[in-house]
């Protein structure tokens, strides 16, 4: 894949935590790089380069025996940190006979694989999602695959004035959301979104009358993180406040978080993982159901549209976009991207190679 269009120095979400039982091997490509995950016998996680030094046979089809990994093709055995530790039948190994390791993290219910310089992995960087043992949340979970790459779901993410179009069916978002625009702030390595939206009916609610002010905040984050709450407040709150971040505890109803990573698989797919919930305080497991319920109809109107502005592009010679304002949060985005490339492009410790097949 590109190295101009995404940072490789980050954590990019692999798995959902409940997705990879003890003994499971998993396969995912992320940025082009097959890997295997596993959670070995003591339940340590493991990430390895997806293709034995042997024959290049996929090890995600291997067999998992204590904290190793055996190829089931002709039964190399690697150790969790990737190194051929037994050919059967052949007494001498050579020292290359080795997989790339990845650094993994399991935090928040998902699992993390740092795919950069290795020597740079920091799980201080890791976004503050909420995990799904959280106990002051109520959270579903959910994921979909792209026929389209990426940055492409990134820009629809950066962007809400899309909201009472391509959700009109099911999020209902009134038309402030295309013609007004949020306050956007550059953060370190992401984008804030900060919006009100007053007298505006309770979110999902019949009852016409019931006028709330709604505060929506998000943050978007290297890789393609969106960590985003949202609450409703008695009408004339914002106003009272002057428009700033209001007090969560003042809240009438309607918190909720949740949590969204876009995972680019290759260079025209990626992975879509989403959670989303009330507050403890403001709902329960039925409002959580019916909260996924239509987040999951409003993320398959965008898969829809984004998979055909794909095939758009494709078949487009040299696509050209024409930026508007409603695209400020793009572009702070992307210029932040590309610092942290041009960062990595220079680094001094930059020593690894992106999947190198040993010899």
């Amino acid at each position: 894949m590109s190295a101009e269009i995404y940072v490789r120095n980050a954590w990019y979400v692999a798995a959902w935590n409940t997705h990879l039982p003890v003994g499971k091997p998993a396969a995912i490509s992320v940025l082009g790089e097959p890997i295997v995950l596993y959670r070995s016998a003591s339940g340590r996680l493991v990430a390895l380069e997806d293709r034995c030094v042997h024959r290049l046979a996929p090890l995600s089809l291997g067999r998992c025996e204590g904290e190793r990994l055996r190829c089931m093709y002709h039964g190399l055995l690697y150790d969790a940190d990737g190194r051929v530790i037994e050919i059967p039948g052949q007494a001498q190994i050579a020292a290359q006979a080795r997989v790339r390791s990845y650094a993994v993290v399991e935090r928040h219910s998902w699992i993390w694989v740092w795919m950069g310089d290795p020597s740079l992995a920091d799980a201080t960087l890791i976004p503050s999602a909420v995990g799904l043992d959280d106990p002051a949340w109520v959270l579903g979970t959910g994921q979909l695959d792209y026929a389209a790459e990426a940055r492409l779901i990134n820009d629809n993410l950066l962007d809400f004035s899309h909201l009472p179009y391509v959700h009109a069916a099911s999020f209902g978002a009134p038309e402030v959301f295309a013609t007004e625009r949020p306050i956007t702030t550059a953060l370190p390595r992401g984008v804030r979104f900060e919006r009100w939206v007053v007298n505006r009916q309770r979110m999902f609610s019949k009852d016409a009358n019931a006028l709330v002010d709604n505060w929506s905040s998000y943050d978007f984050v290297v890789p393609g993180v969106l960590l985003m709450w949202n609450g409703s407040f008695p009408a004339g709150t914002a106003r009272a406040c002057n428009f700033t971040k209001p007090d969560y505890q003042q809240a009438l109803c309607d918190v909720t978080f949740t949590s969204q990573a876009v995972t680019p698989l290759t260079e025209n797919t990626a992975r879509y993982f989403f959670s989303w919930g009330p507050h403890c305080a403001h709902g329960d497991e039925a409002r959580r159901d019916l909260l996924m319920g239509i987040a999951s109809q409003a993320f398959g109107e965008d898969k829809v549209m984004i998979e055909a502005q794909q095939r758009v592009i494709d078949r487009t010679a040299n696509p050209q976009i024409m930026p508007t304002t409603a695209d400020k949060g793009v572009t702070l985005y992307g210029q932040i991207v590309r610092r942290l490339i041009a960062a990595e492009a220079t680094s001094p410790t930059k020593s690894f190679t992106p999947a190198a097949t040993p010899a």
